[in-house]
């Protein structure tokens, strides 16, 4: 098989694209904790994340969150197109500051949560779910 220079040059800029892409996709996601945090340092600890280690489709992953003394969770899909999947919002008479849901994944990705805690400060979880059937068109 023989390449022409034309070949060649497309086969190069897809492959910078694919190269690229999860680049982008990381900082979608690293925008959206920014945005949350405010900038602030993220710890380790006082989160719960129970995310499946292999999800048989990606349209319905059952995720839960829990974080005692929290103020507000927010839940990311670092792998999706929009990262940004639910924050959750506790008031002083919430009964528990933990939830749970079913969310969509395009793919294998690691799954954040990201918890601000009653002192104002930031606390982080995260589980990488495989994906054997992709939920977002794959």
């Amino acid at each position: 098989m023989e390449f022409s220079r034309r070949d060649t040059l497309a086969l190069g800029l897809g492959a910078a694209a694919l190269t690229v892409l999860p680049f982008r996709l990381n900082a979608a996601a690293d925008d959206a904790i920014a945005a949350f945090t405010g900038g602030a340092e993220i710890g380790e600890g006082g989160v719960t994340l129970t995310a499946p280690e292999i999800a048989e489709n990606g349209n319905t992953v059952p995720v839960s969150v829990d974080a005692p003394g929290a103020s507000a969770i927010l839940l990311l899909a670092t792998g999706n197109p929009t990262p940004g999947v639910a924050t959750f919002n506790f008031g002083e008479l919430a009964g528990s500051q933990s939830a749970s849901t079913r969310i969509r994944l395009a793919g294998t990705q690691e799954v954040v949560a990201i918890a601000k805690l009653a002192d104002g400060s930031f606390a982080k979880a995260a589980q990488t779910v495989k994906v054997t059937i992709g939920g977002c068109g794959g």
